[in-house]
């Protein structure tokens, strides 16, 4: 009888904590993790991140394994620009993706020769270092599935030490949007979506941008092309907040003594 008791509360411990780990992903954070190379510099692939729910209200797409007929977001906000959002992709129904808020609505952005014009006013960007990473694990995978020729997306920007580690070394500009809110940002080469036509933000939408120009799909892209387009706003999951995890993917599931040398500590803690 006994047992059969501490089993009963044993088991009601369990769902208790299953509630109140579904409640804190619905109201407070949930996990994300980095897969591909699109917001480089900042994230890199095998970052994981924790994503703040609250920030801009909750819509049904903020509500993990669940499928509701509900439209629309309770508390709403507007995001800031330059914030780093989370959100269902409208391309790829059930898939999150990450970019940055550039435009609001009401908002006119344009790209001319690769620099982002809001309502007529050039964002200012200067050239700073390169961005030079070492090639990891998780680079080459993602290389491999995507049919790429190098871990560095082309062989231009592989170099190599005189040991012969592999290195990437990628042109770096930093952006600075009316609202004081500056980030670092990639152009790798000169492409059709350095310039544009002007595109209107309506209202209840956002355009959003990877940080790594040449390597996003975005809101420069249709979502019948395979982009984001404008972003309905009830598509926001949450905001970027903190990073809490980073790993190099070279960690062997069944030799333990290669985890801590899988691990990017320098990349933990780091706030957006």
């Amino acid at each position: 009888m006994k047992a059969r008791t501490e089993l009963k509360d044993f088991l009601s411990f369990l769902v208790k904590l299953a509630l109140l780990v579904y409640l804190v992903r619905i109201l407070l954070v949930s996990p994300f993790n980095i897969p591909s190379e699109s917001m480089q510099p900042r994230l890199l692939i095998g970052d994981y991140l924790l994503v703040a729910k609250w920030p801009y209200g909750y819509s049904r797409y903020a509500i993990p394994y669940a499928t509701l007929p509900w439209e629309g977001r309770l508390l709403p906000h507007t995001p800031q620009r330059g914030d780093v959002v989370v959100f269902e992709a409208p391309a790829v129904k059930g898939e999150e993706w990450i970019k940055r808020v550039i435009g609001l609505p009401g908002d006119k952005v344009q790209l001319v020769n690769g620099t982002v014009y809001l309502n007529g006013v050039a964002v200012p960007r200067k050239r700073i270092g390169d961005l030079v990473i070492p090639v990891t694990p998780n680079m080459i995978a993602a290389a491999a599935n995507e049919h790429a020729a190098s871990p560095c997306f082309t062989q231009g920007f592989e170099e190599k030490d005189r040991q012969g580690k592999r290195f990437c070394r990628y042109p770096r500009f930093h952006e600075t949007l009316p609202n004081g809110k500056g980030y670092d940002v990639l152009d790798l080469f000169d492409s059709e979506t350095d310039n544009s036509a002007v595109y209107e933000v309506p209202a209840g939408h956002l355009f959003v941008m990877g940080d790594n120009r040449d390597r996003s799909r975005d809101s420069r892209f249709a979502v019948e092309n395979g982009g984001v387009g404008m972003l309905p706003m009830d598509n926001l999951v949450g905001r970027a907040l903190v990073s809490y995890y980073s790993t190099t993917g070279s960690a062997v599931l069944l030799k333990p003594w290669t985890w801590p040398g899988a691990v990017r500590a320098e990349r933990i803690g780091q706030g957006f």
